[in-house]
């Protein structure tokens, strides 16, 4: 009876029907509205008439050097946020968490945590390392499929695309049989670099196919874009980066941009690392990544799945790049790095500070560019009176330029922290930002794109493979996707957008 009268009362109070409910959402997908229907089952806490949704998974896909890089750096951390051994094993102060391992997890027959993570190289020796590690046990190994000639890509996008395509059925045996171990998909967050060959080529391929088997699961990416302040070994990354950005502009829903240059500058500037590795850098990557996920895995009444997490940053299908920034920052030796206060309104407004943010965009000259949307995941000991103080704060002293055909609003998503992971700091916060100067890595790649086919530079490499052994119009169709995203950024700006948008659509339909 007692269950029963809390149960109407939240029925009463949130004017839903239980038995029926059906949540809807729009989806963004290939310029075309898709409605996601998921019937959510709910659960009643009692003691603090609390309504969780039951948890939905998210399946992580690791491909190629980089991708699995951070991808280990990101299950480490976890482990860590959830009181989850190198083994898999839960650590016995983590017993009676609140937390949803099952997001990210699973439990064997024997309850030890296993990720939901696939793990795809060419080449082995990342693999072979990660495998080698004291994390060792913790993945199925079931989930691990290197290519059996294990020469990689050659740092070649064509190379790594067929190659995904003739390793197609063993590939996706795995990540099938990972999804129909799901009770509630809801989507697959893909981690890998786009100026490479496998993560580029093969994870190219891979979106593909994932967006037809799929259509109705959200496909995520923490894309990794290459330093621009060191000269490339890699000399055909020009044609890599362009031909991956025109699969994560058709293919994915929502993309991370992981931009090296700016990594590094961080890393240097603000954490006074003079020479980065690349362990410090995907240590960096991975705060990213476990922060924009807490809200995932310790979910509040808002911003607590994927789409919750991703529709609110992106109104319109294209423009689905988003930008990262921290504060505060620190590294394991010197924990006060940089930060002496931190206070709701002093991290709210570092995180508007250019030399926060992870993607290296450039002078602003003509100070056009503006936020189409901003979400910031505050953790800490928060009062939500200061979080409204400090957006009014924000709002008065017009520290935030925003679109001016959509609402000039930041959203703040208050988040716990995990308990197994002390922090200096009583506050620290991420925000994921959607911001129109974004274009200016796209113009970038686009610039150095058009410089090496002009001289017709290195194109031997790619007539080897069967995808352009006829011609190379698919450099030229991609180079056309992705200038057509710089323009959609652009007029993003502009107050007509939404006219201008509509007017498009029909020219394409026509």
């Amino acid at each position: 009876n007692r269950v029963c009268k809390c149960y109407q009362n939240i029925k009463c109070l949130l004017s839903i029907k239980f038995k029926n409910f059906v949540r809807s959402q729009s989806e963004l997908r290939r310029n075309k509205f898709v409605c996601l229907i998921h019937k959510c089952k709910f659960y009643v806490k009692v003691e603090s008439l609390i309504i969780e949704a039951m948890p939905s998974e998210i399946i992580t896909l690791q491909l190629g050097q980089c991708g699995n890089q951070i991808g280990f750096e990101f299950w480490k951390r976890l482990c860590l946020e959830h009181g989850i051994s190198p083994s898999g094993v839960l650590e016995d102060f983590a017993t009676d968490g609140v937390d949803r391992k099952d997001v990210f997890f699973y439990q064997a027959d024997d309850d030890h945590y296993i990720p939901r993570a696939v793990l795809l190289d060419l080449e082995p020796r990342v693999i072979h390392s990660i495998m080698s590690s004291p994390y060792a046990k913790l993945y199925n190994p079931e989930n691990v499929y290197l290519s059996k000639h294990g020469g990689g890509a050659g740092n070649n996008w064509a190379s790594g695309y067929s190659q995904g395509e003739k390793l197609q059925e063993e590939v996706f045996d795995i990540i099938d049989r990972e999804a129909d171990g799901s009770d509630s998909l809801e989507g697959f967050v893909l981690c890998h670099s786009i100026a490479g060959g496998t993560g580029s080529g093969m994870g190219s391929y891979i979106m593909e196919r994932l967006s037809d088997r799929f259509p109705k699961k959200l496909i995520q990416t923490y894309s990794v874009f290459p330093n621009q302040d060191e000269i490339s070994d890699v000399v055909v990354q020009p044609y890599n980066s362009l031909l991956t950005l025109r699969r994560l502009t058709s293919c994915a829903d929502c993309v991370v941009v992981l931009d090296n240059t700016a990594l590094n500058r961080i890393a240097t500037d603000r954490l006074h690392i003079q020479n980065p590795s690349f362990t410090q850098i995907n240590t960096l990557v991975s705060t990213i990544m476990s922060v924009s996920t807490t809200t995932l895995r310790y979910p509040s009444y808002m911003n607590n799945n994927l789409i919750g997490l991703t529709a609110p940053l992106i109104p319109t299908p294209q423009l689905h790049f988003l930008m990262t920034g921290y504060t505060p920052l620190t590294t394991d030796n010197d924990q006060t790095v940089n930060v002496r206060k931190t206070t709701v309104l002093d991290v709210m407004r570092r995180l508007l500070q250019p030399k926060n943010m992870m993607v290296s965009t450039g002078p602003d000259k003509t100070n056009h560019h503006c936020y189409i949307s901003i979400l910031n995941i505050i953790q800490g000991e928060v009062d939500p009176t200061q979080v409204h103080k400090s957006l009014q704060r924000i709002r008065e002293r017009k520290l935030a330029q925003f679109i001016p055909w959509g609402p000039a609003s930041i959203q703040v998503a208050l988040s716990r922290s995990s308990p197994y992971v002390q922090s200096s700091h009583r506050v620290s916060g991420l925000m994921l930002a959607n911001h129109t100067s974004i274009c200016s890595l796209f113009e970038r790649a686009l610039g150095q794109y058009d410089k090496l086919k002009k001289r017709g530079a290195f194109l031997d490499q790619f007539r080897r493979e069967d995808i352009f052994k006829d011609d190379l119009s698919e450099l030229d169709d991609s180079r056309d996707v992705v200038d057509c995203l710089v323009q959609e950024y652009e007029a993003a700006t502009q107050s007509n957008y939404l006219q201008w948008s509509a007017k498009k659509g029909q020219e394409e339909a026509h």
